[in-house]
């Protein structure tokens, strides 16, 4: 049994197959894409060799407006001419715009504390962090990396 996305219109539908079944891959093209800006529900992206602008809405982007942030770099899916979702790079940097300090001995079991990021993503990183750093953040997981020297 498989769960399968309409990528286009976003319904899902379950559908049992047998283990001989075979199927075509669709044809699908990728474009790196510059992420503009996020109008409503909106987000705006710019192909970066025709100046074209490709609109996905939120459900097309998902969870990686947690991470989409000016000029960000991103792959844009496309299927029959139609943008139809994101591929995000693996780490991005961005900026905690909020931290609440750390004191020792504030917790016994865990020297991590939740920051809100510039995209206002809430993920927890170590009690070192302050407000202002900018961070590494594994866009698959949602996870902290590393902190950025500057």
């Amino acid at each position: 049994r498989c769960k399968l996305k309409n990528m286009i219109n976003g319904v899902i539908v379950d559908k049992t197959y047998r283990s001989i079944d075979t199927f075509e891959p669709a044809d699908v093209e990728e474009r790196k894409m510059q992420f503009l800006y996020r109008q409503e529900d909106e987000y705006h992206f710019m192909d970066m060799d025709t100046y074209e602008e490709v609109t996905l809405n939120e459900t097309q982007v998902g969870d990686a407006k947690n991470f989409l942030k000016d000029n960000l770099e991103v792959d844009i899916l496309f299927f029959e001419g139609k943008a139809i979702g994101i591929t995000l790079p693996n780490f991005v940097d961005l900026r905690v715009t909020k931290a609440d300090p750390w004191v020792k001995g504030d917790s016994v079991t865990s020297d991590s504390k939740p920051v809100t990021l510039e995209t206002g993503y809430v993920l927890k990183v170590p009690s070192f962090i302050e407000e202002g750093e900018k961070i590494t953040v594994d866009t698959r997981t949602g996870e902290y990396v590393t902190r950025v020297k500057e």
